[in-house]
């Protein structure tokens, strides 16, 4: 049956890390998504509707009744009024698409990804560590902590939220122990913007 019993939160600041590890290097900015999802179904929406209005153009010009489609669209446009529902709703949907497509032009994107500290001598070289890699050998670390019988740690990209059950020692120690570890740990990745570690614990007897 299991017992809680002391739980708490432990921060291992930024500034914890050596003059080496701090000065060592050049900062790395986080990688820019490609977006090829993104690019290739506006590109094809584009496409297709730059393709269906020159037919139609090309079809007018010879002679043909222009389509059913773009006389519907002309005077829905020219008869609805601006505060009509339809007009709103597709005004809305059209705003989200653009404020959508301007944070996605203007973020990186690659979030899962974190940036490491590039060499003093080779300031030009990018590498990246993927959060799940990172996470591992965080948890591997945390599991060689005396009293620690689980835990579970996630990395974001300002903090490492670490969680871990105690079977001995006091709870108090091992949150001590282990906030030191995974300070150290974390500073071995060499992340270019090294986030805090916050640390719970909490005692189970089953």
């Amino acid at each position: 049956m299991p017992s809680s019993g002391a739980t708490g939160e432990g921060d291992v600041p930024a500034s914890g890390l050596s003059g080496g590890a701090r000065g060592g290097g050049h900062r790395t900015h986080r990688r820019w998504s490609a977006r090829r999802v993104t690019a290739a179904l506006v590109a094809a929406l584009v496409l297709v509707a730059v393709v269906a209005a020159l037919v139609d153009v090309v079809a007018v010009r010879a002679g043909r009744p222009a389509a059913a489609w773009r006389r519907h669209l002309a005077d829905e446009l020219a008869t609805r009024p601006v505060n009509d529902v339809w007009m709103l709703t597709g005004a809305a949907v059209a705003a989200a698409v653009g404020v959508w497509l301007i944070v996605l032009a203007l973020t990186p994107g690659q979030r899962r990804w974190l940036p490491l500290r590039s060499p003093a001598d080779c300031p030009r070289l990018r590498a990246f560590l993927d959060r799940d890699g990172a996470a591992a050998l965080l948890r591997d670390a945390a599991m060689r902590v005396p009293g620690v019988g689980a835990a579970r740690v996630l990395v974001g990209r300002h903090r490492i939220r670490a969680r871990a059950d105690v079977r001995f020692r006091d709870p108090q120690q091992v949150k001590d122990d282990l906030a030191t570890v995974l300070g150290e740990e974390r500073d071995q990745l060499a992340l270019a913007r090294p986030p805090r570690v916050v640390v719970r614990v909490r005692r189970r007897t089953d």
